[in-house]
């Protein structure tokens, strides 16, 4: 719509909004709805595997006027509950969100001082260092190895730690055992609030499962969601914390949105209660297994022999290193003509550089576009 008053919006904006910048992730999205795009650049679930019947007829036993109504700011008690007894807690420690990156943004209102250090992964999430740079913070990352991140090599000082210790996004490397106990440790030595991001926790190939950090020490702050599970377009996500931080992150969420939709998390804890996720998530195990390793035989035959990758025991992603004189941006570029996009790796880092790796999603395209996708990045490289 025109704006006839020919006002000047540049000139009304918060100082805050200098900070807020498009996600590189959202924008490669969009080449993606072209015919044949094979993309590689989305954490998006198969859709083929949505489980849409199953939705369907719970929605129609749900949508009474209890679920159309407003509801409480912390969620729906049931699932609250459900969630409290998974994870051996209280009620009054579980707030539902609005998916995973709004609990990410409610810690950032409530957490992140203008000019605090926030502790994180390098590489690390991107849509994290996207929720609080909005509110001035800035970032000291520490680097990943096979076995996660390296904890010796932590700095002693930070307002919290963000982490995914389990198949992490971008890199796929889950936390070892040893490194998960040395972490609690570090957090009651040096008073820094552990921040547990488990959105792909569920998705487990292969391997012997390993405790979540929450499991071992009640005082960490734990993110869970239903978006890999069961649909993203839910948007039901868990926040588990201490009380008082609960009560603080309540005061936020109503002032952002009041509560997350009441049918959704009937649906969620419908589903949940009933088996079906369970059952829904051993098949997605299956799947996702065989699209890894799909492309991990692909990059093994197309891509140079030095090219280095972490082949994750789980999760969505692989995390590939090049050759250091290779440029991931300007390779995508040539890419993208050719109908295929990856997301290059200076995105994920919180001060940019490493121009010589790249993540690649495998748990959205068939075992034989992703042998076509791979082909053609390598044509490329």
């Amino acid at each position: 719509m025109k704006d006839t008053l020919g006002l000047n919006w540049e000139h009304r904006f918060a100082s805050r909004a200098d900070h807020m910048k498009s996600s590189a992730i959202r924008e490669l999205l969009k080449l993606a709805e072209q015919p044949d795009f094979i993309s590689f650049a989305g954490g998006f679930p198969a859709p083929e595997f949505f489980p849409a019947r199953e939705i369907e007829e719970t929605l129609a036993r749900l949508c009474d006027s209890d679920s159309l109504q407003y509801g409480p700011t912390e969620g729906y008690r049931p699932l609250r509950q459900l969630w409290a007894d998974r994870l051996g807690g209280k009620v009054e420690e579980i707030l539902i969100t609005t998916g995973s990156q709004q609990a990410l943004d409610l810690l950032g209102k409530v957490l992140v001082e203008p000019g605090s250090t926030v502790l994180v992964e390098n590489p690390t999430y991107l849509a994290a260092l996207q929720a609080w740079r909005v509110y001035g913070a800035k970032f000291a990352g520490t680097p990943l190895d096979q076995d996660g991140l390296q904890v010796d090599n932590l700095p002693t000082q930070g307002q919290f730690l963000y982490t995914i210790p389990t198949f992490q996004n971008p890199s796929g490397a889950t936390l070892s055992l040893q490194r998960r106990h040395q972490l609690i440790e570090w957090s009651h030595k040096h008073q820094i609030p552990l921040i547990e991001d488990d959105p792909y926790g569920a998705l487990r190939f292969e391997g012997e499962p390993l405790p979540k950090l929450v499991e071992l020490d009640p005082n960490v702050v734990h993110l869970c969601t239903y978006s890999k599970t069961l649909a993203p377009s839910l948007r039901v996500g868990v926040l588990v914390g201490a009380p008082e931080l609960i009560c603080k992150l309540v005061q936020a969420k109503q002032a952002t949105d009041l509560h997350t939709s009441t049918l959704n998390q009937r649906v969620a804890y419908e589903l949940d209660t009933s088996g079906y996720i369970e059952k829904h998530v051993m098949e997605l195990r299956q799947v996702y297994k065989q699209r890894r390793d799909a492309m991990v035989a692909a990059v093994r035959k197309y891509f140079p022999p030095h090219t280095r990758m972490i082949v994750p025991q789980g999760g969505m992603f692989l995390w590939l290193t090049l050759d250091h004189d290779f440029d991931s941006v300007a390779a995508l570029e040539r890419c993208v003509p050719h109908k295929v996009a990856y997301v290059p790796g200076n995105n994920f880092h919180p001060h940019g550089g490493d121009p010589h790796t790249m993540r690649l999603n495998f748990s959205n395209t068939r075992p034989e576009m992703i042998e076509e996708g791979i082909r053609r990045i390598a044509e490329e490289l």
